[in-house]
């Protein structure tokens, strides 16, 4: 294999390493996500080393050497970061639960799994009616949500409804109309006459993905840094 093709494969290898570390939720060949996510991302740095390595001594042994010394360098960082990597994983779950926000994976399973933000929360992407939405999960709610804002583009009119029920939420109790949602999906999960409420304008910041969808699944939890749903066929 030529150099180029050696650096390619060690690129490849770094970008297997990302995407195992972010999305994947079970175990690898015997590894944990994060043990098989840092393990491809050793054999692809390592790739690229010993490429410029190669190159170094093939340029002037001087430059050999100096290849050598900063991969000493990266494989020390490298130990460095794999005897704190809980620590660099929270982060690294964070960080994709607020770049992608709300972006949820499906796994091969049918799990729907979700990274945990920076402020502690998960963030759902789902539909409400085939309309697109964003749910936190929240199980202090006792069912779902809806945003009066969002209400009118789910198909709910706001007109006429009775607020005047309580709905336990995270933040408190909060008065909303009860509804009921013909169709609500996250991910390949989907419920049919979901029941919910609609809080008043301005009391939400988000729709909440309450106990009335949550309570139908097979099953949920929380998994570290990652939320997994699953539905009662995965």
């Amino acid at each position: 294999m030529t150099m180029p093709g050696i650096r390619s494969a060690g690129g490849i290898l770094l970008a297997a390493a990302f995407l195992i570390g972010s999305l994947a939720s079970r175990d690898i060949a015997g590894l944990s996500p994060q043990d098989a996510a840092l393990l491809a991302g050793f054999f692809g740095v390592s790739l690229i080393l010993a490429a410029s390595i190669v190159d170094g001594f093939g340029r002037h042994w001087t430059h050999g050497i100096q290849a050598i010394a900063i991969t000493a360098g990266i494989l020390i960082a490298a130990l460095v970061l794999y005897t704190s990597r809980s620590e660099f994983q929270t982060v690294l779950d964070h960080t994709i639960g607020d770049i992608a926000s709300g972006r949820t994976v499906v796994t091969p399973e049918g799990e729907v799994v979700a990274a945990r933000r920076s402020d502690g929360t998960f963030l759902v992407s789902g539909e409400v009616n085939d309309r697109n939405a964003r749910f936190i999960f929240d199980t202090g709610a006792s069912t779902v949500v809806l945003r009066a804002e969002d209400a009118e583009a789910f198909g709910v009119h706001a007109e006429g409804l009775d607020f005047s029920s309580p709905v336990s939420t995270a933040n408190g109790l909060a008065l909303a109309a009860p509804i009921t949602i013909a169709r609500l999906t996250v991910g390949p999960i989907t419920e049919r006459n979901v029941r919910a409420m609609v809080a008043k304008a301005g009391v939400l910041q988000i729709n909440l993905l309450g106990m009335s969808f949550l309570e139908r699944l097979g099953s949920y939890e929380v998994r570290g840094n990652r939320l997994i749903l699953r539905g009662k066929g995965a």
